[in-house]
């Protein structure tokens, strides 16, 4: 069997093709050149004339042979090495600096340095403390999240073959090289598996396709092959950024091989190639996330709390009770009291263990840590369809006949085509859609290798179609070619009439409306010769059917998709294919495409009709980046969280206008740059286990917010009140601090805390009005409680003003603090039926904990040393009755406020 030549591209002259856009232009010595014409920086497509191949290697200053040893040092030392720019590692201070942007660690600080400037010790130095450590903790698990990224580095391909040689005489020597080395003008070979390390032009090739999926989303192989004059009209940069990556002459770093072979020029390198484009540093801007936009919410309604309390409590008790500046250490403590101070460091060891879990148990890295709130927080999920919902190979359908009827002799046929093809002329493998026809007919493979294989003409870019020419058993004196192909290059090869040809086109149509792809197959019988056969013996075929491909779903996919429904998450594909194909792929997995949104489409609506659009859409196609970014940036106006999932340079504009950009870990090294959360692999199932996670965290994070700023506010409107009914302070400055740091410490349990499964089934968003009504309400009914502990203690102590009654009125007060604040830990838990009866170890420990500290503190050595004495027995009588009206209330509230939230 004669061999198949590579095509060559004839460097013709006149020729009109379009330079490549970031094609390198080298001068050779002598001449004066732009800067303009600096590598990887094309002159303006109004000004450049397409060149031919032979135009652009000498443009390159190279030849097919390829570059001189001394030539590429050179070059090298000149234009850098071939690396796409990373982000820099972040030192341990500016990391730790960036730490307090957080808007609670921000307060903490300034009530730190306020407590330092009017010499309350204790409250600085506690303050400051939880400051240092909430810094702390963030900034180790963002540094062990970034390590993590970093060793996902080493998971792509390093090398290319280059041909290269040592003097003007010597021959072309190939050979592996790393491929930050490659150089403009370097001589590479492609073949089937490679990365394409650079942006090149082919020279010659051989049934050369190439995945660019990485660059444009599509997901079925682009064929490529040296074109010289492929359109008199077009010239440099025609066509776009889409109509660039359709050039079939132009490979791009980013894509892979997917078949056949290839010699190219590399025209860029480094930042020069579209791939680095692509991740322009000014996409990197994200705007504010859900987590960012809850804080800062829940921040300013506290902090105007806290700006307001010191000034009432200092004019209160200088108009009432004739107190003067002495009040200001007191009246930082109820400012102090207002602020949860344990939340930075709640929450970042919430978001730390859980990322950590994450990352243990299904390998899961969390590169942001509010992400993983962020997460929780998704109600809707953007993704692609290629490698999400489907695998990235087709699966054969069925085969139909010439009048549109199942039969199978149409699939043995195009089988036969398969193998043969294979086999005479010795690809390397079989392209996906003859391995999808050969796995169709896997049971017949010893039918299929009866015949005998006599030569090959097989797939390239321009005839569309491939051919076997064999012997069948029992034909003597017969050869039998079968050809196999792109739908119109087959029919223009048969032997139809022209309604014929019109009706097979038709029907060829409505099978591809459905979503799938068409082969067609032709046969013919010939008298059996001995020369050789070539593409002019493709006429006159008897047209046998046609197999139609569909896309193989992911085997999870259709259940993930289930359970993100009753996680309350919709799903919204974003894609580049055809409608046809991804509105058949999500009706295959029980999606509801509905109305199939358009590329044409998206770019006739204003951003107000888009977000309306994109709210009620579900799957979005011929989507190109910006179409991406555009839909997850106005689905976010309209108030949802969005994350996007994706894994190539055109998935990057998107998963930065998204609240949470995903990615799997074997995406492209920018994307995982990019990425917030990178999974172990692009499954709808690892995701379900990070918004599992998320929403895990969001609502231990939304428990202690509830819980302690309902407390701290029943607390502040009680010592208010006191301050102005009791002749003396209601409570020291100090022992503020301990009853502080006591239910501080008891607080930490919110962080290993499990919620009850309704937090799990929809999103935790944290919405200040929503906690300022909880906390207005619950602070009430414990302010209540408080102002009924007054009276006990005023009825127990008689009304006591003297020094001993003070003492004992700061143990009371003291004790029924911590007692409530142990009941509120108990019953108030996000999620738990106050009939559930049963709570979180830690949580029940620590509620525990807090309620001992509260009845013997006052009874220790350390009681008088804070000014607190021991309380007769009747107090506690009374305060076990004052204890268990406000259990009861509070269960009552509870059940109101559970109602409300679950039908919400």
């Amino acid at each position: 069997m004669s061999s198949v030549p590579e095509h060559s591209a004839a460097a013709g002259p006149g020729s009109t093709d379009p330079v490549q856009s970031s094609a390198v232009i080298v001068p050779t010595a002598g001449t004066a050149v732009d800067r303009s014409a600096a590598p990887g920086v094309a002159p303006p497509a109004s000004q450049v004339a397409a060149p031919t191949s032979l135009q652009v290697l000498r443009s390159l200053d190279s030849g097919p042979r390829g570059l001189l040893e001394a030539q590429a040092e050179e070059r090298l030392a000149r234009f850098g090495e071939n690396t796409l720019p990373a982000w820099r590692p972040v030192s341990w201070p500016r990391r730790f600096v960036r730490s307090l942007r957080d808007p609670f660690t921000s307060v903490l600080l300034c009530l730190g340095l306020v407590s330092t400037a009017v010499a309350s010790w204790g409250t600085a130095a506690v303050t400051l403390a939880l400051v240092v450590v909430s810094c702390l903790l963030r900034s180790a698990e963002e540094h062990r999240a970034d390590r993590s990224t970093a060793a996902l580095r080493e998971l792509v391909a390093t090398t290319a073959t280059v041909l290269r040689h040592t003097g003007p005489d010597a021959a072309p020597q190939a050979r592996e090289m790393p491929v930050g080395e490659l150089v403009p003008g370097d001589v590479i070979r492609l073949g089937p598996g490679d990365l394409v390390p650079a942006d090149v032009r082919l020279l010659r090739a051989s049934g050369l396709t190439v995945h660019q999926s990485a660059l444009t989303g599509e997901s079925v192989p682009v064929a490529k092959q040296p074109v010289d004059a492929p359109d008199g009209h077009r010239t440099a940069g025609s066509g776009g950024e889409a109509g660039l990556f359709a050039r079939p002459e132009l490979c791009f770093q980013g894509s892979s091989v997917a078949s056949g072979s290839g010699t190219a020029v590399v025209t860029a390198t480094g930042t020069g190639t579209r791939f680095a484009a692509a991740y322009d540093s000014s996409a990197r801007r994200r705007g504010t996330s859900a987590f960012d936009r809850s804080v800062q919410g829940i921040s300013s309604t506290l902090i105007r709390f806290m700006l307001l309390t010191p000034p009432l409590v200092l004019m209160a008790n200088a108009a009432l009770r004739g107190r003067g500046l002495e009040t200001l250490p007191f009246a930082v403590a109820v400012a102090v009291g207002l602020t949860p101070e344990m939340l930075p460091v709640i929450v970042t060891t919430v978001l730390a263990r859980g990322a950590s879990l994450l990352a243990r148990d299904h390998g899961v890295i969390v590169k942001r840590l509010p992400a993983l709130h962020d997460l929780g927080a998704i109600d809707v999920l953007c993704l692609d369809k290629t490698g999400t919902l489907t695998q990235d190979r087709p699966v054969v359908e069925r085969s139909l006949n010439a009048a549109g009827r199942p039969d199978p002799e149409v699939l043995h046929w195009a089988a036969v085509n398969a193998l043969w093809t294979l086999q005479l002329a010795e690809l390397p493998a079989p392209d996906a859609l003859d391995e999808a026809v050969l796995d169709a007919t896997e049971e017949q493979e010893g039918v299929l290798s009866a015949y005998d294989g006599v030569t090959a003409l097989p797939f390239d870019p321009v005839r569309r179609l491939a051919t076997a020419v064999l012997r069948s058993p029992g034909r003597l004196g017969t050869h039998t070619l079968v050809t196999k192909g792109a739908v119109e290059a087959v029919l223009d090869r048969c032997a139809l009439d022209d309604a014929e040809r019109d009706r097979l086109r038709a029907l060829a149509a409505r099978e591809a409306t459905d979503g799938l792809r068409l082969l067609a197959v032709a046969r013919s019988e010939r008298p059996a010769r001995l020369g050789t056969y070539t593409t002019a013996d493709e006429r006159g075929l008897a047209f046998l059917g046609f197999v139609a491909l569909r896309d193989a779903l992911t085997p999870s996919a259709a259940q993930a998709l289930d359970v993100l429904e009753h996680r309350g998450v919709a799903v919204k594909v974003l894609t580049g294919d055809n409608p046809g194909t991804v509105a058949r792929a999500c009706r295959d997995l029980g999606l509801d495409p509905g109305e199939v949104v358009s590329a044409e489409r998206i770019d006739a609506l204003s951003d107000g009709e888009l977000a309306e659009a994109a709210d009620r859409a579900t799957v979005f196609a011929r989507c190109t980046p910006e179409h991406k970014a555009r839909i997850v940036s106005a689905l976010r106006t309209v108030g949802h969280t969005t994350g996007f999932l994706g894994d190539g340079v055109n998935d990057l504009p998107a998963m930065h206008a998204a609240d949470v950009g995903i990615c799997p870990r074997n995406a492209v090294d920018v994307a995982r740059e990019t990425a917030d959360v990178v999974l172990a692999e692009k499954d709808l199932a690892a995701i379900d286990h990070a918004i599992t996670a998320g929403r895990h965290c969001s609502g231990n994070i939304a428990t202690y917010l509830r819980i302690t700023l309902s407390s701290n506010l029943g607390n502040v409107i009680a010592m208010l009140a006191a301050g102005l009914m009791l002749p003396f302070l209601p409570m020291l400055p100090a022992q503020v601090l301990v009853q502080n740091l006591c239910f501080d410490a008891a607080q930490l349990a919110f962080a290993f805390d499990r919620p009850a499964p309704a937090v799990l089934r929809r999103p935790t968003v944290l919405r200040p009005r929503d906690f300022l009504r909880f906390i207005t309400g619950f602070g009430l009914l414990n302010a209540t409680a408080d102002l009924a502990t007054f009276a006990v203690l005023a009825y127990a102590l008689h009304g006591s003003a003297a020094s001993g009654g003070q003492e004992a009125f700061h143990s009371g007060w003291f004790t029924e603090n911590l007692l409530t604040q142990a009941l509120v830990m108990l019953l108030l838990r996000t999620g738990r039926s106050t009939t559930e009866g049963r709570s979180g170890g830690p949580l029940r420990a620590a509620a525990s904990g807090l309620a001992v500290v509260g009845l013997l503190l006052p009874l220790t050595p350390l009681g008088p040393l804070l000014g607190m004495s021991a309380l007769p027995p009747l107090y506690f009588l009374l305060l076990a009755t004052v204890l268990a009206l406000y259990t009861c209330g509070l269960s009552a509230a509870r059940t109101c406020y559970e109602r409300k939230w679950r039908f919400s």
